[in-house]
């Protein structure tokens, strides 16, 4: 059993090519006991982003904190607290901070592709 609050995760800020203000928490995980897959949370400072991406695996996304733009399926998506996402293997996507406040969002993959960006 895990229970938790995000404010007492301890966050790591992730550094890479065309990565800003990004740190990721780990909230539920193998270790935890769900077999297969990682709960994240990314948490992006005012003008925060990821870089603009593909790879072999799905992410499902849930914004629970401030507004931000997610760029999937060659557009620019506005998205705020409540919003959420399907990002399908190989499609291109990117998040950004479109707001003053930190942008959290939630982002659900296989633990085989938890590996994020460098540290």
């Amino acid at each position: 059993m895990t229970i938790g609050h995000l404010d007492d995760l301890e966050g790591t800020l992730l550094t890479g090519e065309d990565l800003r203000a990004v740190v990721k928490k780990i909230l539920v995980s193998p270790a935890d006991g769900w077999r297969d897959h990682v709960m994240r949370v990314f948490e992006l400072g005012p003008g925060g982003h990821t870089p603009r991406h593909a790879h072999d695996w799905f992410h499902v996304n849930y914004v629970i904190d401030g507004e931000g733009v997610l760029f999937l399926g060659g557009s620019e998506h506005p998205v705020k607290a409540g919003s959420y996402a399907f990002v399908p293997a190989g499609a291109e996507h990117q998040f950004r901070n479109a707001g003053q406040a930190t942008f959290r969002f939630i982002c659900i993959v296989p633990e085989a592709y938890d590996q994020g960006w460098r540290k």
